[in-house]
Formats: C-alpha cells, structure tokens, sequence
C-alpha cells in the first residue's frame, strides 16, 4: 500500500492511476483536514465486496471456513460444472 498526497496525486493523476492499475493494490490519498481517502482497481474492490457477502452471514462463514478445511485436509472432489 502506498499513500500519497492530494497534492502529489493531482500532479501526477495518471501515473499514480497506471501504478494502482499495474500493481493491483491500493493507493492512500492523505488530505489536511479531511479523513484519507483509497483508489484501488473495480476488479479489487468487487472481490472485497463479494467477500464480504459470503461472509455476512454467521452460517454461511461457517460453510466456507468448513470447505476450506475440508480442502486443506485433501479431502476435496473434483466435480464438473453443469451446463446449461
């Protein structure tokens, strides 16, 4: 994570945009007296909102974490997708 100032990011917008891009990771803008602000990439930030679906409900994080157990312990099964 880099951070960079309101300043710095107006001066250089699209370098600062191409780097998040590239590097796929989030950029910190710091402003005087105001809360700091994050760029990141739509692609990142889906992710994050996906996650946190999956994750909303007490239940469902159980399935999951249960799943990943299941599969850090080899006892996973390949299935193929259904088409339709």
């Amino acid at each position: 994570m880099s951070h960079v100032s309101f300043t710095e990011l107006r001066r250089n917008l699209a370098s600062h945009l191409d780097r998040v891009e590239s590097d796929r990771t989030e950029l910190v803008i710091t402003r005087q007296n105001h809360a700091d602000m994050v760029i990141l990439p739509l692609a990142e930030w889906e992710g994050l909102r996906e996650t946190l679906h999956l994750l909303g409900t007490p239940s469902n994080a159980r399935r999951l974490e249960e799943s990943i157990s299941q599969l850090d312990a080899a006892r996973g099964s390949e299935r193929a997708l259904i088409e339709e």
